[in-house]
């Protein structure tokens, strides 16, 4: 049995699942998300308690199990609380700032020319300047929604912009993220 597969997702107050043969409908305060349910897998609510099983135990339904599973309960996270990816934005020079009433994140990430990036429908950016040492100033964007694929994949996008230099460290990377530095000609 797969062990993440066979826990079960319990459904808080104020969200709405429905249930059909090869999706899964879960409404809430952020919004509504729809989890495709593979062949093999079955869903059921009883309860408040959302639980996956499958019908056969071959290698591909074990996997579907598993991810089925992740993918409802990161969809009830996501309509109840929401997801928040944050970037750093390293650099002399380098800045970030929401324009056009929340429509455009506009960079400048020492190009010829600042980056408009749009920013889709139904994700949240906004961008805060914080001091990390005496010297050095961060901003940093803070990206959310309520479905944790496209926030992470807006992320990715905007560190795809300018990815952290391998000699420097300059650029776009996540929060959490370590830059290990190459050491230059000096060292060599």
């Amino acid at each position: 049995m797969s062990r993440i597969g066979k826990q079960q997702i319990d459904v808080p107050s104020g969200v709405k699942v429905s249930v059909e043969r090869t999706r899964v409908v879960v409404e809430g305060k952020k919004g509504t998300l729809e989890v495709p349910v593979p062949a093999g897998i079955s869903v059921e609510l009883s309860d408040s308690v959302l639980e996956a099983k499958r019908s056969d135990d071959t290698r591909q339904s074990r996997a579907f199990h598993g991810l089925t599973r992740a993918l409802l309960a990161n969809a009830v996270h996501g309509v109840v609380e929401g997801f928040v990816k944050k970037l750093d934005v390293v650099g002399i020079g380098y800045r970030a700032a929401v324009t056009g009433k929340g429509k455009y994140l506009n960079l400048t990430l020492g190009h010829s020319h600042p980056t408009e990036f749009p920013v889709p429908e139904g994700i949240e950016i906004s961008v805060a300047r914080e001091q990390r040492t005496i010297s050095n100033y961060v901003t940093t964007i803070s990206i959310g929604g309520h479905d944790r694929q496209r926030v992470g994949q807006i992320a990715a996008d905007i560190r795809s912009l300018r990815p952290p230099d391998a000699y420097k460290g300059k650029g776009v990377r996540y929060s959490n993220e370590e830059v290990r530095t190459k050491v230059g000609k000096k060292g060599a």
